[in-house]
């Protein structure tokens, strides 16, 4: 009974693996003769885990304008001047200017310039100049008392503290931003030909990004952005070779000593023996994160990161995407 039972066994275990065998083989010539897929894998299709903008994320975003903002209505003071010079939630600040009417709400922006004057790529200023003045938003107010030269307000929500100067302009809700399920994310697409452009600015002067950092592109209305499209960021090698600190890397030798012809990344000076010459503009471009436009102007759109394989670097490419 024994010897019959191991017998059974193993004629089931060579049926089950022949069956496994015929499975995996094509069974007519059309699918023995079909090309094996050429667009990627798994790991270069990660699934995105998007991060949601929340209130806070499109009330503190901050934009550019082409055209300069008025600045006649602008913060004074507040309830304990000149002892406090920084105003925060439910704070009392008062402004001055004119069409105050209790009730109304009221956006304090600032008009920005960075402190550094440092470019983080080459015509990243001439390209700002051309789209706009750069502003943050800092919180918002309502009109409580308007019988004094000066409107009486309260901070109803702040994103960072308001000074004395910064400008009150009227508050406009802005869209809620639609999200779409979880994709694969192709990082070597190719360009699509969408609205493009590239990422001029960020929140806070920042240069290198992550998911839900802000930041200001040289694309808008006037090329048919509008809240809640998504862009793909991303960047090529050849950006990475203008870059005087990753421009570095490229000037190091490859090679093993064992190499007969080694290759030269770029003509490198460092390869001794003539062997193949790889250039960077045939490398291809690296998609590097995903970007929802949170709000527009014509010549500008602030989007926030959502999702990121890598670090967003200002000067990086943005292109619409379809998905």
């Amino acid at each position: 009974m024994k010897k019959t039972g191991l017998l059974l066994i193993l004629c089931l275990t060579v049926v089950a693996s022949a069956q496994q065998s015929d499975s995996t083989t094509p069974s007519t010539p059309a699918e023995q003769n079909a090309p094996e897929k050429t667009v990627g894998t798994n790991a270069s299709f990660p699934t995105e885990q998007v991060q949601k903008p929340t209130y806070a994320d499109l009330a503190c975003a901050g934009f550019i304008s082409k055209q300069l903002l008025p600045n006649a209505n602008f913060v004074a003071g507040g309830l304990q001047t000149p002892n406090t010079t920084k105003f925060v939630n439910n704070d009392i600040v008062y402004l001055t200017g004119s069409g105050y009417q209790a009730g109304q709400r009221y956006t304090i922006i600032r008009e920005l310039r960075d402190p550094n004057r440092f470019e983080m790529f080459a015509g990243q200023f001439a390209m700002l100049k051309a789209i706009g003045q750069p502003y943050s938003e800092l919180a918002t107010v309502r009109i409580v008392d308007t019988r004094s030269r000066m409107a009486i307000a309260q901070v109803d929500f702040g994103c960072e503290p308001i000074v004395p100067g910064d400008i009150a302009i009227p508050y406009v809700e802005k869209p809620a931003v639609s999200f779409h399920t979880p994709i694969h994310f192709d990082r070597f697409m190719p360009s699509n030909g969408k609205s493009a452009g590239r990422i001029v600015m960020a929140r806070d002067f920042d240069t290198e990004l992550g998911p839900g950092m802000k930041v200001y592109m040289n694309v808008g209305a006037n090329q048919g952005v509008k809240a809640g499209d998504y862009f793909r960021a991303f960047r090529t090698y050849e950006a990475d070779l203008h870059n005087p600190v990753d421009a570095i890397s490229f000037k190091a030798s490859t090679a093993e000593d064992t190499q007969a012809k080694p290759s030269s990344l770029n003509a490198n000076m460092f390869t001794k023996n003539s062997g193949p010459v790889v250039h960077v503009r045939d490398l291809p471009r690296r998609a590097v994160g995903e970007v929802v436009i949170l709000s527009t102007t014509p010549t500008s759109s602030t989007g926030m990161i959502v999702f990121a394989l890598e670090d967003v670097h200002v000067g990086d490419g943005v292109e619409l995407d379809p998905q």
